[in-house]
């Protein structure tokens, strides 16, 4: 048991110095939700949370140089590079797999589906939680499909088992939300996941604000895991710039003006002129007002010249 955890908290990220002083002080038999929360108490976090805080040490480059030294860089689990510009992307296993399997059958070929798409789009960090008693041999009441990749997924550290025992003949279940959300808040990724988390976001404000931003609901057209292309709404990011970390603005494009060079609006037209861009763009009624006044000004130059003769 005392090994199960350490390994356990060790995938999630966490020092092994820590995870026993939490176990000596709660005892051996201290489910995995209090462990957690003790020790986030104690202010430990994981060792890509506390590389990635640590500043980096920035170096003089002579002037007009054009090579510059790679900064430091901190590496995922899987050891690639895992700061390019992409969120990290946490999974609810169980209810991708039952979404996929019509809520009758919990569906492991969903689970795949969904980690391919998101590998495709090129996201390194990907993890997925799934209840640990779904590694039990099926039943009548819990039918499962695709079992064995559930074990080829854990073999590629994606997957994680949330654990659970059983007591008396009972099965003891911990709560495998609160996992999915506490990592994906603290790797400030994005949940993945139909499921809104009510409760969680009545437990904690930083979370109700996290969940509402950044999850990332779904659909299954057949075998096609398709995520929504505006999952904010119609007016909040698309689906590219929501998995990036950087947004890109879209550039501002000008409706080209349907009079063309018969507009009479001047620069009081708020469509675009290829035809005006090195011009003044005056109305008709200033157009009108700077001619009549030129030959105004040039008559009364006429005039100081005749008197001054």
């Amino acid at each position: 048991v005392h090994q199960s955890k350490m390994d356990f908290f060790c995938k999630l990220g966490y020092g092994k110095q820590d995870i026993c002083k939490v176990l000596e002080s709660l005892g051996q038999e201290a489910l995995e939700d209090d462990v957690l929360k003790e020790l986030i108490r104690m202010g430990s976090k994981p060792q890509a949370l506390e590389n990635q805080a640590q500043p980096s040490q920035l170096k003089l480059v002579a002037r007009g140089s054009c090579s510059s030294a790679p900064g430091l860089k901190w590496l995922g689990e899987d050891g690639r590079d895992s700061s390019d510009s992409l969120r990290p992307i946490v999974i609810d296993g169980s209810n991708v797999a039952m979404s996929h399997g019509n809520k009758e059958v919990f569906s492991c070929w969903g689970i795949q589906l969904a980690v391919d798409w998101f590998r495709e789009r090129g996201h390194t960090y990907i993890k997925v939680f799934v209840p640990l008693w779904r590694k039990e041999p099926p039943r009548q009441d819990s039918p499962i499909a695709d079992q064995h990749i559930l074990e080829e997924l854990e073999k590629q550290s994606i997957l994680v088992y949330t654990p659970s025992r059983k007591v008396k003949g009972k099965r003891v279940v911990c709560y495998d939300d609160r996992y999915i959300v506490k990592v994906a808040y603290e790797r400030d990724g994005v949940i993945v996941s139909n499921d809104h988390y009510r409760d969680l976001q009545n437990e904690n404000p930083e979370w109700k604000w996290f969940i509402e931003q950044r999850l990332l609901m779904y659909s299954f057209v057949s075998d096609r895991f398709m995520p929504p292309d505006d999952p904010l709404g119609r007016h909040g990011p698309t689906l590219s710039n929501f998995l990036s970390k950087k947004p890109v603005l879209p550039e501002k494009k000008w409706q080209p003006c349907p009079y063309g060079k018969k507009c009479t609006y001047g620069n009081k037209c708020k469509f675009y002129h290829p035809e005006r861009q090195h011009q003044a763009q005056l109305s008709v009624a200033d157009e009108l007002r700077a001619k009549t006044k030129v030959p105004f000004a040039l008559g009364k130059e006429e005039q100081r010249c005749q008197c001054s003769r």
